[in-house]
Parts: structure tokens; sequence; C-alpha cells
């Protein structure tokens, strides 16, 4: 199982930001964005690489799956005979990305009460106690959102197979692609995937990190799921030889609070809990067994946000049950600081998406390229101090002439719009933001004294 790690996690994190910092350029940046930035003019960050290659360079061309994979999925479909595959695939891809979270108790008997005092004050409805009952539970069925477990049997799985499993792979991809861009010495050696469905993310890690890793633990309450991840594997059949070695499947999490994986995985999985006390228990296990990193990944919307932020903010907070790991934790990606965030402190709330493009799997209906939109949080045990805290750009870049439009996510936990010009703030930053992506970090340091400014929306031209 997993072992201590010869290096410590802080001292990668030392060398790494060491790294950065040499010998300042004769050609420096401009001192200041207005109201945004101050730009990073302490260290050579391009380090001789072209605009293109900046050091916040985060995004992935297009993901597409390994070939092996692709073919056993393509296989196992073909040999089911499922008929309407693809109404059945559009169907559930529009269920899942639609999907709310559980309404809690709380919460209902509060709309409950509401709707009991509003029928109350209605003098034109004179009822009983028990047609008033049958009024609040009518209403209450009218405009609550039904929230159902989904049981995967074996015919569910393959069409969830279908319709996620390339997605899936994209969105998991990514967020490990950043580990080893700005961790390049971090070498995992096991991993534990919780809801790990087809597999995906067993096979996203293995592309990553394939070299070091010795053991993938996939734990899944489904045995059909379980069942489909270990075909998949083994190219399509039960009798075939694992396409990567050293992965075991088990129905539940290990029980053992001394066991620790390097990395500790969850995608799409806390929206299939029940309740919120569910996801607390869960992500507060999944952080004890996290040795070094802990990725969340949800859909891209409102509710998969606000279910990471939870997420985070239990883990900030450190309040577990037991506590055999000292270290503390701090939001590696995608948030540049630990504070609340801006995106759902605003007026107008916002989920924080990114996009990883990708090739699907070829089946009749999969022939273009596809977008994978979802939300992630990487966590990390340790300390922040020495890594570079520089803005997130959380939006798609706007480029227009002779300007670039960024909004930017600030270590001191405002959201800022960044109007950049060659004249005002230096080839050097124009050109990196102008190469710059949706997900990218912008080489830049944001004073804590700066106040917020207020977001404008860029214009149109």
């Amino acid at each position: 199982m997993a072992t201590a790690r010869g290096v410590g996690y802080l001292l990668i994190l030392g060398r790494w930001g060491r790294g950065l910092r040499v010998a300042p350029q004769s050609r420096t940046l401009a001192a200041l964005v207005p109201g945004v930035t101050q730009v990073d003019n302490k260290s050579d960050f391009l380090e001789k690489r072209r605009y293109r290659k900046h050091p916040g360079i985060l995004h992935l061309p297009h993901v597409r799956l390994p070939q092996a994979l692709a073919y056993a999925a393509q296989l196992l479909l073909l040999e089911s005979a499922m008929p309407d595959v693809e109404k059945q695939v559009q169907a559930l891809t529009n269920y899942l990305w639609s999907r709310h979270l559980p309404i809690e108790p709380e919460e209902l008997q509060r709309r409950a009460l509401h709707l009991e005092k509003k029928f109350l004050d209605n003098p034109d409805l004179s009822q009983t106690e028990e047609k008033l009952h049958g009024a609040v539970l009518h209403a209450l069925r009218r405009t609550t959102y039904h929230w159902q477990e989904l049981s995967y049997s074996e015919g569910l799985s393959l069409v969830y197979m279908a319709a996620r499993l390339d997605g899936g792979f994209a969105a998991v991809s990514r967020a490990f692609h950043e580990i080893r861009i700005r961790v390049p010495e971090f070498q995992p050696q096991t991993l534990m995937d919780f809801g790990s469905g087809t597999g995906s993310v067993t096979w996203a890690a293995h592309s990553t990190w394939g070299q070091s890793l010795r053991e993938y633990v996939c734990v899944d309450s489904s045995a059909a799921m379980l069942g489909l991840a270990e075909k998949l594997l083994k190219g399509g059949s039960e009798a075939g030889k694992p396409y990567v070695p050293g992965v075991f499947f088990r129905q539940f999490l290990p029980v053992s609070p001394k066991v620790q994986f390097d990395v500790v995985v969850s995608a799409f999985s806390l929206s299939e809990l029940p309740s919120k006390a569910a996801r607390t228990e869960v992500v507060q296990t999944l952080w004890r067994k996290t040795g070094h990193f802990l990725v969340l990944v949800e859909n891209g919307t409102k509710a998969g946000h606000c279910l990471l932020m939870d997420a985070r903010d239990l883990v900030l907070k450190g309040k577990e049950k037991l506590t055999l790991d000292p270290r503390p934790g701090f939001v590696f990606a995608p948030c540049p600081h630990e504070l609340p965030c801006p995106q759902l402190t605003a007026s107008k709330p916002l989920a924080c998406s990114f996009s990883q493009d990708y090739h699907p799997i070829p089946f009749s209906w999969n022939k273009k390229p596809k977008e994978e939109k979802f939300s992630m949080v990487i966590l990390a045990r340790g300390s922040p101090e020495e890594a570079n805290r520089w803005p997130r750009i959380t939006q798609p870049i706007l480029k227009r002439p002779r300007h670039v439009h960024c909004h930017l996510c600030c270590p001191n936990g405002h959201m800022q719009h960044a109007v950049i010009t060659a004249r005002r703030h230096g080839r050097d930053l124009y050109r990196c933001a102008r190469a710059s992506s949706w997900g990218d970090l912008l080489p830049v340091i944001t004073p804590s004294e700066c106040p917020p400014s207020p977001a404008q929306d860029p214009p149109e031209s």
C-alpha cells in the first residue's frame, strides 16, 4: 500500500519556487496594470522561452483517449447490440448536466412551513388540517427538485461509458497536467479513485505519470461499473492482460486510517451522494487518505462549483475526526488564495469553470471534436508560501486590436478585469496575455492592498 516518500512535498515546492528566481531582464516589465495588478519584474519569468510558452501556460491541446481504451469501448458497445444507443447517450448526458444537488431536510422543512403559512393567510382557502397538509405536499412536489440516486446496471453502465468516458478523461487529464507542469519533480507511486466508474481516472493518471505509478485503487459502489472498468483495462474482454498494471477494484473505501495515497481523486462522484452530511464524511475521509494531492472534479455548473467550494472550505478549516497527518492543506489550483470564492460572493454568482477540448470516442454519432466544461479544486498538503501565486484567468481571453481583456481571480481574493496594452504595460506582458487562454495563470503579482475594481463587460467591437 502507500509508503512515505523520501522527498517531502515542501522541499519539492521549495525547489520549484527557487527555480523561478533568476536574474531580472534588462527589459523591465511595466509597473502597474491600473487597479488590477503589479507585474512580476523581479525575475526573468520567460527564461528565454517564447511568449506562447510562458510559465503560466497550462492549457492542453485536444486530448485523445489512448487507442487501447477507445478500441475496447467500441468493442464492448458493439457486442452489446443495444438499441437506440445514441438517444440513450444523449438523454443521459442531458440528465447528468442538468442535475441539481439533493435538497436538505432542513430546507425542505423550511419550504413546507412557508407554504403552510401562505395557505393559512389566504382567507379564500378555508380547509381542514388534512386538506392543508395535502395542499402543502402537492405544492412541494411541484416546486422541489426530485433527486434520485442512479443505480448503474450493466446496460446503464455501458450508456454512461459511451456518454462520459472521453469527457471525464479530458477533464481529469487537464487537472493532472497542471500538477505535472507546475511540480515536475512530483512522481506519485500510489493513487486512489473514489467513484471510479469506467476507470477514466486510472487511464488519465497512467498517461500522465505511468512510469512512476505502481498502485491504483478504484473504489465504486456499483459492481457493474467495476466489472466494466476491468473489461476496459483488458481490451474489452474478461480474460485479457490488463493494459495498466497494478489496478485493484473495491466497493468500499479502505478501512485503515493510516493508509495514504500520493494522489486521491473524486471525479463527478460527490454530486452522486444523497446529502451534505454524506459529502462531508466522504471529503474528510478522502483528505485523511491524501498524502500529497486531493483532486476534485465536477460538472462546470453552479451546483458543481458550489459543491467543490464546500469541500474546499471543509478541508481548509481542518475539522477532522482523526488527525494522523498534521500537515495543513492549501489550495493548489485553481484558486490563488484560501479566501472565499469571489465568484460566489458577487452580485450575480457565476460558476468557476474551465474548458478542455478533446477528440471523442469515434462512435457513429461522435465525429467532431468536443469540449468538456468542468469545475475543479486541487488541494495539497504543506504550505503555499514557496509557490508562486499568479492570478488565474477565469474567462476566455478577448483579443482586440492592440489590447487584451483578461478576467482574473487574484491572490487578494478579488476578481479583476484587466485591459492590457503593449504601450502601457510593456511588450512582454502584452504578448504573454495575448498568448494565454482560459484557465492559464498570468505572471503578475497582485498587491494585497489593491481594492477591487468594479467588473465591466468588455466592448463587443
